[in-house]
């Protein structure tokens, strides 16, 4: 008798149990794979939930950063308006036909807290550029000498007010780097900025400069020095030294953020170091040394004076603003009238009879960019010089403006000179 697997006989029953068993078994086999199926199937649509969660987790935080740094731009814009008529009124006084000394302290404290406020919304938004990749460079061959003593000059004043003592100590082969001008020079004048404002009355603030295989800049002083704590957390965003609780050394605690950001994009480094507090503190600045030639020192370029009378058309909402405007410029000798928006501004511009335009970018109404393409689509002869003010300081900024026909840009907080010497130069020639 034949026999079925198993050794069973091959009988009718014995066929039916192997085929029974033989269904169980492929129906497990199959409610395995539709279990399985099931499962791959749930993963997949979790794979796809999560992707989608990531890409608008992604989408959100862009989101939130655009919003952010157009947040950031529109404060540091409405924040520099009112700098505008304090900085200028303070030039005012200080060429008032009373002259004191009292008085010319005064405008002198005035001039430095508004140019110290503009310091502070600068580091604001150059620290949200930074973080998102805002800032580009401009990269040329650069000496270094000229790079610290621009960023000297500019914090002498707060050391000579502090009775403190700056020493520069150059490197005798004048060494050569290549970075952008504007933010290197940005990057030593926080620190020495930073030097000064921890080092008491009188201190000793000094640079040194040492070329090995790169450039080593050290920029030492004598005062509040830093707990390791601070030290280790130096660089990070709104992280601040101690402080009392009359915080009079100020600040937000972002200059030092943006120090080491801007370093980097140089492809160098900065370190800080104490040796505790009350013994002052150490920064160090490491920055590839260039093998370009030392460019031509810089000229200082001429200053225009603005002797000849002109008909200057003042387009500036910001009534305060716009009074010491006129003030500044009937000083100056010229003809000066003002309108409060960009459509009346544009109705007077085009009239034709001004020499020279200053114009605020955000006006009611039209806004200055849009104000200054009509004037130039119709082409007034003669054709005017045109000044932009702005609260807005990006490159971007500077770049649609003078695309739109200005011929200077200025950001707010301007001061009296800058502005007489822009209206002394010439309109450029219609394209």
């Amino acid at each position: 008798m034949p026999v079925l697997p198993g050794n069973e006989p091959a009988t009718p029953d014995n066929y039916l149990a192997q085929l029974e068993r033989a269904n169980a078994r492929l129906r497990r086999e199959l409610d395995a794979s539709t279990t399985l199926a099931v499962s791959l199937r749930e993963a997949n649509e979790h794979l796809v939930l999560a992707a989608v969660d990531a890409q608008t987790s992604r989408d959100d935080a862009e989101d939130t950063n655009r919003r952010q740094n157009e947040f950031l731009a529109m404060l540091a814009h409405e924040l520099r308006n009112p700098l505008v008529p304090i900085s200028v009124s303070a030039g005012l006084l200080a060429r008032g036909p009373v002259a004191t000394l009292p008085l010319a302290r005064l405008t002198a404290v005035i001039q430095r807290q508004v140019d110290h406020m503009a310091r502070l919304l600068d580091d604001l938004l150059d620290a949200a550029r930074l973080s998102s990749g805002k800032i580009t460079l401009a990269i040329e061959p650069l000496r270094l000498a000229e790079v610290l003593e621009h960023a000297a000059e500019t914090i002498m004043p707060r050391v000579r007010e502090r009775g403190q003592r700056l020493t520069i100590n150059h490197d005798e082969r004048d060494p050569v780097v290549d970075g952008d001008r504007v933010r290197l020079t940005q990057v030593f004048t926080n620190l020495l900025n930073n030097a000064s404002k921890y080092t008491q009355d009188g201190g000793q603030v000094t640079v040194s400069v040492r070329c090995d295989d790169g450039i080593a800049v050290t920029i030492t002083d004598n005062g509040a020095g830093m707990s390791d704590e601070t030290i280790g957390r130096a660089f990070e965003l709104f992280t601040q030294g101690p402080r009392t609780l009359a915080r009079s050394e100020g600040g937000l605690g972002v200059g030092l953020n943006v120090v080491r950001n801007l370093v980097s994009m140089h492809g160098g480094s900065v370190t800080a170091g104490s040796a505790g507090l009350g013994q002052g503190s150490t920064f160090t600045v490491r920055l590839p040394l260039s093998a370009a030639a030392a460019p031509h020192a810089l000229t200082a370029a001429p200053v225009h004076t603005a002797s000849a009378t002109r008909r200057i058309l003042v387009i500036e909402d910001n009534g305060d603003a716009a009074d010491v405007l006129r003030m500044l410029l009937e000083l100056e000798g010229h003809q000066v009238e003002i309108a409060a928006d960009g459509d009346a501004g544009l109705a007077l511009a085009l009239e034709g009879r001004f020499d020279a335009i200053v114009c605020d970018i955000g006006l009611p109404g039209i806004d200055g960019l849009e104000l200054m393409t009509r004037l130039r689509a119709a082409q007034p002869v003669p054709r005017p010089l045109t000044v932009a003010l702005s609260g807005y300081g990006q490159p971007s900024d500077r770049a649609r403006a003078l695309a739109a026909g200005f011929d200077r840009y200025l950001v707010k907080p301007v001061g009296s000179a800058a502005l007489i010497e822009a209206l002394a130069g010439e309109a450029a020639a219609s394209t």
